[in-house]
């Protein structure tokens, strides 16, 4: 097994046995890891002597460190469904530009993962999705598989037999119109006029999510130029439509077939819209491009990409084309440049990653090390937090500002760079490794400005959102073009929790307000099982964690009724080998009711986690946990489960972040042995 590169042997917290007067000294403030007062009391014994615990933790903290980058942070893969890969082929011939080795990876990419059913997931071992079998069966077909082949002939009878490709979704059928697969009145009519509405106005960019804003507002452009793929292999799947695109009538059917009286009232006014369309004055409509065009180029991001997120990126890539932008003119090679970065590109196969996660994957494997605590895993994160400092947002002008304008800068964006768009979660992460630094002090500007911009980022129910505040239009969920129902950023319980953590932490007497205010929306949130949802992490076990995690670093305590309810849920829900899981199903159903998943190495340790937040360390639970990352630990000192971790978009976009098997269970484990070794539970 492999140490640390500096030493073999260097002494950890994780080498010696406690003696009696152990002290939590050579661990940051805040941690559990043990070290020692004065000089080391023990020799360091070889890895191979170590208990099961210290042998694992050493492993996983070796492995782990051996992944930082030089610059001091971690990145690790992010891997979506197959839509993005399938999209990527699809960007290539809307473009005209293919580049044929790639194509032939991606085809392999999405060949190898095309389920049972004969279509394609939205995550591993998931159901059939119609909009993804219907861009995966596209792409291929575009990358020159024969529609006789077997697979082929599979995906589509699994998509006409579901109704075929008219049933897809919206985004799925504006790809199809670009292409000519589907007439411009199968998708909503978005003109590029939306620029010029008034604040307002009951729709407003301002009033959706960052994602959503970056999302359209290229799309406003393609969707009013209704521009033709160059496709230059003319290839159409009209194969796919159980009733011929052209006389299809049902394009904007919802789910069960029934609509709501708001519902109806936009489809009425999208049909009026297409209506009055020809009366726009060409002025008007000049002016309103132009207003989109400022915006997208303003945001263009450098080689990071529009919102930094693949599905914006393609949109912007393609509407400079449709604007006339030069292949060679730097901005759409820069565009491209972007798009071209996210890919994964092995021997024989390639994907396309949705985004970038380094300050989200640096502070939390900060945090797993600081738990782990030594002079190895210490130094580590000590190299992570100045990278990270480097990173915070200041001064650059944000969206979030349009409803926050008086407040300054203090946050960190997701991605490498994404100025427009910090992320509250990511900021509360890096402000609780930063306050848990064994310099904590070192950190206290960046720590200081980024608790103001929390603080002042708080919506009006007391809860907290990833991008802005106060994002809760829920009614423009209705709206036809919002059928995946994610065009909101409105507060979550899990990123809520992460907030409580930090000013719970810090402990700012002018922050209590805002404290009590969170907590009592947490409390509000608790499901009627005692679990809570977890919008960015697969789910009521990540939302479980988070919160109880936060209310142990708030004092409440362990024998609070809010938190002996969610301990018995996560005992009910461990499995017969000692682990937890949880299926993204549980999306879908709307409920933590039902049977468990197989285990799973990163959501064992958020369940473990939680126990141990909520003093219920010596329990056999725990103890049976604690076995199960032992027994499935691999030999290269990490975990590895192929199940999708987190949603991007409840019910509609999934991610499988692959750190999560990497940092989790060492910081459970360490947990689990700092708080053994202190003789304590809690």
């Amino acid at each position: 097994m492999s140490r640390s590169s500096s030493d073999p042997l260097e002494p950890s917290a994780a080498d010696f046995s406690t003696p009696e007067g152990a002290a939590v000294e050579e661990s940051a403030p805040g941690a559990t890891a043990v070290a020692f007062s004065g000089a080391w009391s023990h020799k360091p014994r070889r890895i191979e002597e170590l208990d099961p615990a210290d042998y694992a933790i050493c492993a996983a903290r070796d492995a782990l460190i051996g992944r930082q980058s030089s610059q001091g942070y971690w990145l690790f893969e992010l891997e979506a469904d197959c839509t993005i890969p399938a999209e990527y082929i699809l960007m290539m011939h809307f473009l005209g530009e293919i580049d044929a080795p790639l194509e032939r990876k991606i085809a392999t990419y999405l060949r190898a993962r095309q389920g049972r059913h004969g279509g394609w997931p939205l995550y591993h071992g998931g159901d059939f999705d119609m909009s993804c079998s219907v861009k995966a069966y596209f792409a291929l077909k575009l990358a020159g598989d024969s529609p006789e082949a077997a697979h082929m002939q599979r995906a589509r009878a699994a998509i006409l037999a579901r109704g075929g490709a008219a049933r897809s979704n919206v985004f799925t059928r504006i790809t199809l119109a670009l292409f000519g697969d589907v007439p411009w009145r199968g998708v909503p009519y978005i003109p590029v006029e939306i620029m010029l509405l008034p604040r307002w106005f009951p729709f407003h960019l301002q009033k959706v999510s960052y994602w959503s804003r970056t999302v359209m507002v290229p799309l406003l452009i393609l969707c009013t130029r209704k521009p033709v793929a160059s496709n230059p292999r003319r290839v159409h799947i009209r194969e796919l439509f159980t009733t011929p695109p052209e006389r299809e009538r049902h394009y904007f059917r919802r789910p069960g077939g029934q609509a709501d009286l708001l519902a109806k009232t936009f489809l009425l006014l999208d049909r009026l819209g297409r209506l009055t369309d020809p009366l726009i004055p060409a002025a008007v409509r000049e002016r309103a491009t132009r207003r989109a065009e400022a915006w997208m180029l303003e945001r263009l991001n450098g080689e990071q990409g529009l919102g930094a997120i693949f599905p914006a990126m393609v949109n912007a890539l393609e509407a400079l084309a449709v604007l006339g932008y030069r292949s060679d003119d730097p901005r759409r090679v820069t565009a491209k440049r972007a798009l071209e970065k996210l890919l994964v590109v092995n021997a024989s196969s390639a994907y396309c990653q949705p985004c970038f996660s380094p300050v989200w994957d640096t502070a939390l494997a900060s945090l797993a090390l600081q738990e782990t605590g030594g002079p190895a895993a210490l130094a580590a994160s000590a190299k992570a937090l100045d990278w990270l400092r480097s990173q915070q947002l200041l001064e650059q002008p944000g969206d979030w500002q349009a409803r926050r304008p008086g407040l300054a800068g203090g946050g960190w964006p997701f991605q490498f760079a994404n100025p427009h768009y910090p992320d509250l979660d990511d900021t509360a992460a890096v402000v609780w490794s930063m306050d848990q630094a064994r310099d904590p002090g070192h950190y206290l500007p960046n720590v200081s400005r980024a608790l103001d911009w929390l603080v002042g980022m708080q919506s009006a129910d007391g809860g907290f959102a990833s991008f802005d505040a106060d994002n809760t239009c829920y009614y423009l969920n209705e709206i036809p073009f919002a059928d995946h129902g994610a065009l909101l950023d409105p507060p979550t319980a899990d990123v809520t929790a992460r907030v409580v953590t930090v000013l719970a932490r810090v402990g700012r007497p002018g922050d209590q307000a805002a404290l009590a205010r969170a907590i009592a929306y947490l409390r509000a949130e608790q499901e009627a099982d005692g679990s809570w949802f977890g919008r960015w992490g697969t789910n009521y076990i990540y939302g479980t964690w988070s919160v109880l995690t936060a209310f142990a670093h708030a004092g409440v305590g362990a024998d609070d009724p809010a938190v002996q309810r969610a301990v018995a849920w996560l005992k009910e829900r461990q499995n017969a080998d000692g682990g937890w899981g949880e299926s993204n199903d549980t999306y879908a159903q709307q409920s933590s009711v039902g049977g468990n998943s197989p285990s799973s190495p990163y959501q064992s340790a958020w369940a473990l986690l939680a126990l141990l937040a909520a003093g219920d360390g010596r329990s056999e639970a725990v103890r049976r946990g604690i076995e199960y990352l032992w027994r499935t630990q691999q030999a290269d000192g990490l975990w590895s489960d192929p199940s999708f971790t987190a949603p991007g978009f409840p019910r509609v976009f999934y991610l499988r972040y692959h750190g999560y098997s990497a940092y989790f269970p060492l910081w459970a484990l360490a947990a689990y042995r700092n708080l053994a070794r202190l003789g304590t539970s809690h």
